[in-house]
């Protein structure tokens, strides 16, 4: 297949697109849709490292974490092989956590470049192949872990499932693994809202997809499941929130008018959309000021700067 995509010249960029009039504030006049490498087969996970200037995410399927570094513009192989390395985040420490679909686990990496296993088994059994991840500001690990990885070796690795379909928190002070639930349709990318009274989790096995949310409550506890987001005909992913709480969700079902970044209000409206020749599996704020949106996309890796600041 050609790669025909070009860099819109026009400002402002048509791809950026205001569903509702609340959008216009995030959209900056001057800014347009960058892409800044191709070459993955399943693009995913990406987390900024603002002290790095780089961004790191995961190709999948080919089993490696890559590094984007904001001052040279230059990608190289941080982790590989990465034993199929999907979801990253960044600890209250600096550190890397990653889910793995390989050894079916989460992990973080150490300043020295080790890695210490935080969790792969839950009551004895193994985990199926943790999907997404995030840190609360009390350093709890939250995590989802849907069997996707074990469904085929392009993804992960054929196995059989031990465990129901969880959402996990890990203790920061104890260790101790706690599933938060275990009732939601195929669990994947979940964030807080900025003042972590809100968990949302994408159930991407529901049909259609919906974003759901849960009342935090103590900070380690759930309550009042609830449909926030009815997906219709998109597919939400990873996604992220910003410092006013609207959720930036990686969107597609390989259609032009779905593929990208479907941009939600709080109360769950939409409101933008940032079109992408490919459909969005995830995505993350970072630059200077938080205010430049990473979004790995299929086979690439695009940015935008928008009028807004990412939550940490």
């Amino acid at each position: 297949m050609i790669d025909t995509w070009q860099p819109n010249l026009r400002t402002p960029d048509p791809a950026i697109r205001v569903l509702d009039e609340r959008f216009a504030h995030y959209r900056l006049p001057h800014a347009r849709v960058e892409r800044l490498w191709t070459g993955a087969r399943w693009a995913e996970g990406p987390v900024w490292f603002g002290d790095a200037r780089a961004l790191y995410w995961t190709d999948l399927p080919n089993d490696r974490i890559l590094r984007w570094d904001e001052v040279t513009e230059s990608v190289s192989a941080y982790r590989a092989p990465s034993t199929k390395a999907n979801g990253l985040t960044r600890d209250r420490e600096g550190r890397l956590i990653a889910c793995e679909h390989g050894e079916r686990r989460v992990t973080r990496t150490e300043y020295d470049g080790s890695i210490t296993v935080l969790a792969d088994r839950y009551q004895g059994k193994r985990l199926n192949s943790p999907n997404d991840v995030v840190v609360a500001r009390d350093g709890a690990v939250w995590f989802t872990d849907p069997p996707f990885g074990l469904v085929s070796d392009y993804m992960g690795q054929v196995a059989e499932a031990e465990l129901p379909w969880g959402l996990y928190r890990l203790d920061p002070h104890s260790g101790e693994l706690a599933c938060m639930a275990d009732d939601i349709p195929g669990p994947n990318g979940l964030a807080f809202s900025p003042d972590e009274t809100m968990l949302y989790v994408v159930a991407s096995r529901a049909r259609p997809r919906t974003i759901m949310a849960f009342d935090v409550v103590g900070g380690a506890a759930l309550r009042h499941p609830r449909v926030l987001i009815d997906a219709k005909d998109g597919t939400p992913d990873g996604f992220r929130v910003d410092v006013d709480g609207n959720l930036w969700c990686g969107w597609g079902t390989g259609s032009a008018e779905l593929d990208g970044v479907r941009v939600f209000a709080p109360d769950g409206s939409p409101i933008g959309h940032i079109d992408l020749p490919e459909r969005c599996a995830n995505l993350c704020f970072g630059g200077r000021h938080r205010n430049r949106l990473f979004m790995a996309a299929t086979s690439s890796l695009y940015s935008l700067f928008v009028n807004t600041r990412g939550m940490t």
